[in-house]
């Protein structure tokens, strides 16, 4: 899928170049706060504004991830024609502000549910427009041999973050309450801002710019020539619309299963970002993708999840978040990198921004289903059927790769067309 050979690179490499390094350590400290930001507003959501409204916190995701189902195409295309540190240092202030409004809001009493739900859907807007520019730029600030090493450790930046946030939230919450960790996300955002304001902009590599008019439409004319990347977009949208519905699934076990508090509840997130971590980590000295290891890993998260819908115990179920994390971020970093390195760098925005696109864009009509599911035959349901829907996911996608191939079943080719025929007609 890749033209990259199988050589590793140091772990740290991209990290050696000032530019990386300010920008890894820049977003290292805001996704410190973002996760902190997610525990919070999830415990606001369900325990002060509703009675653990499963619909609700649905909603919220949803709205949070809308944004991006309709913009990213479009905000690809200015990713691709503008200065991406630029349009990185507006939509970050953006986010910063909206992050900063909703903490005024909880601090000073005033909060109601749909103010969160209104500032949850900016946030999103302001999102979809960060997240093409900040996938794209990445290769702008390393060479192409480090790539895939600087895509590993932005998810490596990610999900240490994820590691601290959510403990740190639940600490914060039981000592002091949502508002105060609302605050820390809010002024984490100085650091990113900071981060891009001392980048060197001499010493970054533009890609070639984009065309000024059409560029949405070639975006998506270039995706359908590719069936490499749109097996993957498929993988990656059954695994974001059903699978990681974490920040919604969690939350309802925490409180409506297992009963504990919002210090058990950040335990959750940072247990499953230990597992992330460690895939975002080898992932790093990874320069080549094969499919089998996109399809494998969703496989085996799959199984996982359906595990862990009928744990016992909490302590059970912490220990298959962490096996949980490891394997959904391997299936991320693994997507991404495959696209990353096989895209032509002109249209490595658009096409980046149709993958965040289709991989939150499934988010709003997920967690609002999966919250209606809580709500009606309960939490342990909301991961049942998320492994379920991966897991057939999984399958089709072995089932189209060995027709591909010429294989078909020695006795009864009927079963696989059957299964062919569930792809969709642009992916056949």
């Amino acid at each position: 899928m890749s033209t990259a050979t199988a050589e590793r690179v140091p772990l740290f490499s991209s990290l050696a170049l000032r530019n990386y390094r300010l920008f890894w350590t820049g977003g290292f400290i805001s996704n410190i706060g973002t996760w902190m930001a997610r525990v919070a507003q999830d415990w606001l959501v369900l325990t002060i504004l509703t009675n653990n409204s499963a619909i609700a916190l649905g909603i919220v995701t949803g709205l949070q991830f809308l944004p991006t189902a309709l913009l990213s195409p479009w905000a690809g295309s200015l990713a691709d024609r503008f200065d991406k540190r630029k349009l990185l240092m507006l939509t970050q202030a953006g986010l910063g502000i909206t992050g900063t409004v909703l903490a005024v809001l909880v601090i000073g009493g005033w909060v109601t549910l749909w103010q969160v739900y209104l500032l949850a859907f900016l946030q999103g807007v302001a999102a979809a427009f960060d997240t093409p520019a900040r996938q794209a730029i990445a290769p702008e600030m390393v060479p192409e041999k480090l790539i895939g090493n600087a895509v590993g450790l932005n998810s490596t930046s990610f999900h240490s973050a994820r590691l601290i946030g959510p403990a740190v939230a639940g600490l914060t919450i039981a000592v002091w309450g949502v508002g105060p960790a609302l605050a820390i996300n809010a002024l984490s955002f100085i650091a990113t801002l900071a981060a891009l304001f001392w980048m060197n902009p001499a010493e970054l590599k533009p890609s070639p710019r984009g065309p000024s008019s059409g560029g949405v439409r070639e975006g998506l004319r270039y995706v359908r020539r590719r069936p490499d990347i749109l097996l993957v977009l498929f993988l990656i949208f059954m695994l974001g619309t059903f699978g990681l519905n974490f920040q919604l699934t969690n939350a309802l076990m925490a409180t409506s299963v297992f009963h504990v508090g919002p210090t058990e509840f950040g335990y959750m997130g940072s247990v499953m970002a230990i597992g992330s971590l460690s895939a975002s980590l080898i992932a790093a000295g990874r320069t080549e993708v094969p499919m089998r290891l996109i399809v494998g890993a969703l496989a085996v998260f799959s199984a996982i999840l359906v595990v862990m819908s009928v744990a016992p115990s909490f302590l059970l179920y912490l220990g298959l978040l962490l096996l949980a994390g490891f394997s959904a971020l391997t299936v991320m970093t693994a997507a991404n990198t495959s696209v990353q390195l096989s895209v032509e760098p002109v249209m490595r925005g658009r096409v980046m921004a149709l993958y965040m696109a289709i991989f939150l864009g499934g988010t709003p009509i997920g967690s609002p289903l999966l919250g209606w599911i809580g709500d009606v035959w309960g939490p342990r349901w909301t991961i049942a059927i998320g492994g379920i829907a991966c897991g057939l996911s999984a399958t089709v996608a072995v089932v189209y790769l060995l027709r591909r191939r010429g294989w078909s079943w020695p006795w009864r080719r009927a079963s696989l067309d059957m299964a062919y025929v569930a792809l969709p007609d642009a992916v056949r």
